[in-house]
């Protein structure tokens, strides 16, 4: 007797500045999803985020492909524990902690992990630019602090292009963050696992504009990825190590991508992590794997295998006194 398939509930769309993005990202993993053990079902989530929330209970595992808010923050996390659903990436409070950025970077501070410089801005909170400029130098980087793939990030130069940026980015959050420009190459690595995750080979990305912004990531391919990156040996082993601390202390499972800066003396800076990395034709965290010899249908079925642990241990925990 043929074994059952596992039923594959492929979530994407939402209610997300990143809703297109998305929809590329699970068009590339429907594809990678080996047919001979799983049925595929797609569920797309419109603009407006209503969907039939029965869908969930009609499937084995849920992979989210949902990138930003109302996907990757740990809202649709918290939705699919209460319906006691498998799914694959970060529970509720890594996918929260690696959506904020703000957040985020306070944690990895306290966790001793090399960061940039920067200051929280909320909504309606006056802005020195002079004192910022004193404290963080220029050019400045602008970003919503709740948004990933470069939605809302601005480099400033002046006050007039800050004062711009920073209208900008309210338009996607109430908070936001302002950082330092750190003159390095930016190295990515991807992180696989639960409790003992593993670091992929680091890879470079070459961007052919200013900064990695959203149009270079995703519409006119403005960056070129290098895997592996050119760098020293010892180099790329302490950022693969400095990946899965990253992971660790952000409460991360399943799968992340972290990205540093390398600067020219040698110094690393963790810049952030991606809970659900993109997953499209171009993206890094399937083609680091690749290149450290695990092809994009075999980590699929990795990531669903992690899923399906992570739930039946936290299955086995009492839920009462009794």
């Amino acid at each position: 007797m043929a074994n059952k398939k596992l039923k594959i509930g492929v979530l994407f769309g939402g209610k997300s500045a990143e809703h297109e993005v998305s929809l590329a990202s699970a068009k590339n993993v429907i594809a990678a999803l080996d047919k001979t053990k799983y049925q595929i079902v797609p569920i797309k989530i419109p603009k407006n985020g209503k969907f039939s929330f029965s869908l969930l209970n009609k499937v084995d595992v849920i992979f989210p492909v949902l990138h930003g808010p109302f996907g990757e923050d740990g809202s649709m996390q918290g939705l699919l524990k209460l319906a006691g659903v498998p799914f694959v990436g970060a529970g509720v409070l890594g996918s929260a902690l690696g959506m904020d950025k703000d957040v985020m970077k306070r944690l990895l501070r306290y966790a001793g992990l090399p960061i940039g410089k920067f200051i929280t801005v909320k909504n309606g909170e006056k802005l020195n630019f002079n004192k910022i400029k004193k404290e963080l130098g220029l050019p400045l980087f602008i970003k919503p602090a709740n948004m990933g793939s470069s939605v809302g990030v601005s480099k400033a130069k002046n006050e007039i292009e800050f004062k711009k940026s920073v209208n900008e980015a309210f338009k996607y959050d109430n908070k936001i963050i302002v950082e330092e420009f750190i003159n390095g190459r930016e190295i990515e690595c991807a992180v696989l696992g639960n409790d003992h995750p593993m670091a992929s080979i680091p890879g470079e990305i070459i961007a052919n504009q200013e900064f990695y912004s959203y149009d270079a990531k995703y519409i006119d391919e403005g960056a070129v990825p290098e895997i592996p990156a050119k760098i020293h040996k010892n180099t790329a082993t302490k950022i693969q190590q400095l990946s899965i601390k990253t992971f660790q202390a952000l409460n991360c499972e399943g799968l992340a991508r972290v990205d540093f800066f390398l600067k020219k003396n040698g110094t690393v800076l963790v810049n952030e992590i991606n809970t659900i990395p993109g997953f499209t034709n171009i993206s890094m965290y399937p083609k680091l794997w690749e290149a450290s010899g695990i092809p994009q249908t075999k980590l699929l079925d990795r990531l669903i295998t992690l899923a399906i642990e992570r739930f039946g241990n936290e299955k086995k925990l009492k839920t009462t006194l009794k």
